[in-house]
């Protein structure tokens, strides 16, 4: 028993009353309005509820059908929810027709090199700025970003060019002041099971990209997306970022297998960050049309006016003319899949 669909005359009474008998279980609930029919997702552990019980939910008035998931992962799901989810972020859809295009350093650095990165893109066809002003570093001593600083930089940027911001968040502590700059809010690859935080950003209203982590399973990533999808935000886009594995040639293995394999798993959009996938700068270009082709929703890639001088990720940046290469070749890929970018 884990959807319950309405039927198209339920009314709202019928829908608080079975939500109330719901509840008086112990379960929680998450209920999706479409046009045609009202779905309730029941969350929590539902085997508990005998067959007998099913039986008297089917019987109430207002319901048409009870239906159990088997998957763990049950908001997440494509049984949950059959069509794409898209997300409005300031105008720009995310997970329709359109290939959005997330561009900018890997860590905001200072506000020159910021600013001239955002136009750039923008010219080229980004229709979002990137840039970590809190950073996750392998290293202690390596550039740790920002801070607030970092933030009001990606908020002039979009002040200038209209680009919505996506910046990372660590800690739960920063919720509140990264929320006041960021139209999305990333949780990176080593925060993926960082299962407060993803409870955190599960009660805010910001969409959330959620990175797969470094050696996670597609089970675990879409476990991941269901705890911030529990706690109510539903705006959640994964996004591969490469896997580790014995292979040493690149940075990390790019797995654009998982594309396809999560759009028959899931509704949720996709992304692909091919900078982080490959590590190199002359194999993000191959890759990100491959992920194209592949069908993802989006693309996230590190872009800088000066890679040899970036503070973090230099080595996998494109530069401006490459990046503005890159857009127009990626345009006839997208048509020929039936998107456009």
């Amino acid at each position: 028993m884990d959807i319950i669909v309405l039927t198209p005359g339920a009314t709202e009474k019928e829908l608080k009353h079975l939500v109330k008998k719901l509840k008086g279980r112990g379960l929680q609930v998450n209920i999706s309005k479409g046009t045609e029919r009202t779905i309730i997702g029941v969350i929590g552990d539902t085997s508990k509820i005998t067959e007998d019980e099913e039986n008297g939910i089917r019987a109430m008035p207002g319901v048409e059908d009870v239906m159990r998931i088997l998957k763990p992962y049950k908001l997440a799901s494509r049984e949950f929810k059959g069509e794409d989810t898209t997300i409005n972020v300031r105008g720009f859809l995310i997970g329709g027709r359109k290939i959005q295009v997330i561009a900018g350093p890997c860590a905001v650095e200072n506000k020159t090199v910021l600013m001239a990165v955002a136009e750039k893109v923008r010219e080229a066809g980004a229709t979002f700025i990137r840039g970590g002003a809190f950073k996750p570093r392998t290293s202690p001593y390596s550039f740790q970003g920002l801070g607030e600083e970092g933030l009001k930089y990606l908020a002039e940027a979009r002040k200038k060019t209209g680009l919505p911001v996506v910046t990372e968040i660590m800690d739960p502590r920063d919720m509140e002041i990264i929320s006041k700059y960021a139209d999305i809010i990333q949780i990176g690859t080593r925060n993926m099971q960082n299962f407060r935080l993803l409870l955190e950003v599960g009660i805010s209203s910001k969409p959330v990209m959620l990175k797969r982590g470094l050696s996670a399973t597609i089970k675990e990533w879409l476990m991941a997306a269901e705890y911030i999808m529990s706690r109510g935000n539903q705006n959640v886009i994964l996004c591969e970022r490469g896997i580790r594995t014995f292979e040493t040639a690149t940075r990390n293995t790019l797995d654009l297998s998982a594309v396809a394999v999560l759009k028959k798993l899931t509704h949720l959009p996709v992304f692909v960050d091919p900078s982080h996938g490959v590590g190199k700068w002359d194999l993000v270009a191959p890759m990100a049309k491959a992920a194209v082709a592949a069908g993802a929703d989006g693309l996230m890639i590190e872009v800088h006016t000066n890679p040899e001088e970036a503070l973090s990720d230099g080595e996998q940046s494109l530069r401006p003319p490459d990046f503005k290469k890159l857009m127009k070749e990626l345009k006839p890929i997208a048509l020929a899949v039936g998107r456009e970018i």
